[in-house]
């Protein structure tokens, strides 16, 4: 990548982070998506920062020949997007090339779910995985908290212990962008969280017995952020899955998020309550689930109106 390149690209995404608060991972794939942007031009012996709609066309292009997912396509255009309309705001470019590139737009295809009888079965099966009694409390208390909150994994694996101290009915969220919302804990999801709570005393008191400073995240670990990871819960979840008796690849924390969402909904629940808990900015965004639900109506109807027989 060429020096002027790396210094656009440097300067945007610190300017990004300060001043819409962008959420880290947001952040690393914007990183990611520019660099890949920029060695594209420089491999053609293009500079990012005379590029032309032209070229940015071709690269996008080049994505798709790639067989990029559209949504991955959408998120790269974008990035470039925001990067030459700073580079405009600051002076650097007297236009913006990428300004009227249409994208290849959001993807049709509705969420995976899960049904009830999947996630009991995935529930039953955390309360038997794991090494040790906390190893098990600690792996049914992650999944009653991700399917009671419908939280996001980083979400869920970052949440510090101080918000859930106390036996709370609601847990204080930081979402995307550093923004708060609250969330509701059932009764199974409390009482899984108390029980892992012991056992996560019991670590804090021996550390403190040592000397040593106590965990500050409630599912804590060695790794550099000092809690669980995202791809050792993903992980994790497979190995319950596979205790479940359930095809492991359809099983994601991500798929749980979803199920959340379309059970609240198939049982009578706002929309706009939805979007208030799964901490999504754009109600449209939430609108996806209402179609989870139009296909379960409709095999109902299909499957139970006397007119639809025969």
């Amino acid at each position: 990548m060429e020096p002027v390149a790396q210094r656009w690209i440097t300067t945007f995404l610190d300017a990004h982070a300060a001043e819409q608060g962008a959420a880290r991972n947001t952040q690393l794939a914007y990183a990611r998506d520019l660099r890949d942007f920029a060695d594209w031009a420089s491999g053609r012996g293009m500079a990012v920062t005379h590029l032309t709609r032209a070229d940015i066309e071709a690269y996008l292009v080049h994505c798709e020949a790639q067989g990029l997912a559209r949504s991955t396509r959408a998120r790269r255009l974008a990035a470039i997007r925001q990067l030459y309309r700073f580079a405009y705001a600051e002076g650097w470019r007297r236009d913006d090339p990428a300004s009227r590139i249409a994208g290849p737009g959001k993807s049709k295809k509705l969420p995976a779910t899960l049904s009830h009888e999947d996630v009991e079965a995935l529930l039953a099966a955390a309360r038997i995985t794991g090494r040790s009694q906390a190893e098990r409390a600690r792996n049914l208390c992650l999944l009653e908290l991700l399917y009671a909150t419908g939280m996001r994994v980083t979400e869920l694996v970052s949440l510090p212990v101080a918000a859930v101290r106390g036996d709370p009915k609601m847990v204080l969220v930081r979402g995307k962008g550093g923004k708060e919302r609250l969330v509701p804990l059932s009764e199974p999801a409390r009482r899984a969280l108390q029980d892992w709570l012991v056992h996560w005393e019991t670590t804090a008191s021996a550390l403190r017995a040592k000397r040593l400073p106590e965990p500050r995240h409630l599912f804590p670990s060695k790794g550099r952020d000092g809690h669980l990871s995202r791809v050792s819960f993903f992980l994790l979840l497979r190995d319950i899955a596979t205790h479940a008796g359930l095809d492991p690849t359809r099983i994601s924390p991500h798929v749980l998020r979803h199920a959340f969402a379309t059970h609240l909904l198939a049982g009578g629940a706002d929309l706009r309550a939805i979007q208030t808990l799964l901490g999504h900015a754009d109600l449209s965004t939430t609108e996806i689930y209402t179609h989870v639900l139009e296909e379960r109506l409709k095999t109902l109807v299909l499957n139970h109106h006397p007119l639809a027989k025969g």
